[in-house]
């Protein structure tokens, strides 16, 4: 685990000196930090933080915006079309509560986020979580149960504030962010 979470900080130390022009550049580098080649369409604006990122799956048509946290050890699968917004943490691994057992052991439950889901920004998801097709997590909310899918959750922790769906589209008010942001 040691060597791996030093591969990922060289990794990633790299990519975090690119800029958002260099699009094949970082694509290439997290290619190499997940160990499988990204499609043409993923785009992530550094920097960007990660345990290990071996872990790590995308899927197609992904965005991850600026400074985001991926603690993958406990494996985050990320579906097609899902953008994240910037300073978002997807935290896969934790620790016993038990005093005794803090620094000798950690706990991975995976995440996975699916089909179309927007993440906005400065939302963390822990581990053991699923978030359903179509969903939205509002900025800052805590993610600690499973999100179902077609709706809107927000808070700490995150709670059901409204389906998604056939609602009517309203265009919002100049400078009204909406649920956060995610670019």
């Amino acid at each position: 685990m040691l060597a791996n979470v030093k591969r990922a900080m060289t990794i990633t130390a790299a990519l975090n000196r690119l800029t958002f022009g260099d699009a094949d550049q970082i694509r290439a580098l997290f290619s190499e930090l997940i160990g499988k080649k990204v499609d043409e369409s993923f785009l992530l604006i550094p920097p960007f933080y990660t345990a290990g990122g071996n872990e790590i799956r995308v899927g197609y048509n992904v965005f991850i915006n600026q400074n985001c946290t991926f603690y993958d050890l406990g494996g985050l699968d990320i579906a097609d079309d899902v953008m994240i917004g910037p300073n978002v943490n997807l935290i896969t691994t934790g620790h016993p509560l038990e005093p005794a057992q803090r620094r000798a052991v950690t706990i991975g439950k995976p995440i996975v986020i699916e089909r179309n889901v927007w993440i906005a920004a400065g939302a963390t998801i822990i581990g053991g979580v699923t978030i359903g097709e179509n969903s939205v997590v509002a900025a800052g909310s805590v993610v600690t149960k499973d999100v179902p899918a077609n709706v809107l959750v927000g808070g700490n922790p995150a709670r059901l504030i409204r389906s998604i769906g056939d609602d009517q589209i309203y265009p919002l008010p100049e400078g009204d962010g909406g649920a956060g942001g995610a670019g």
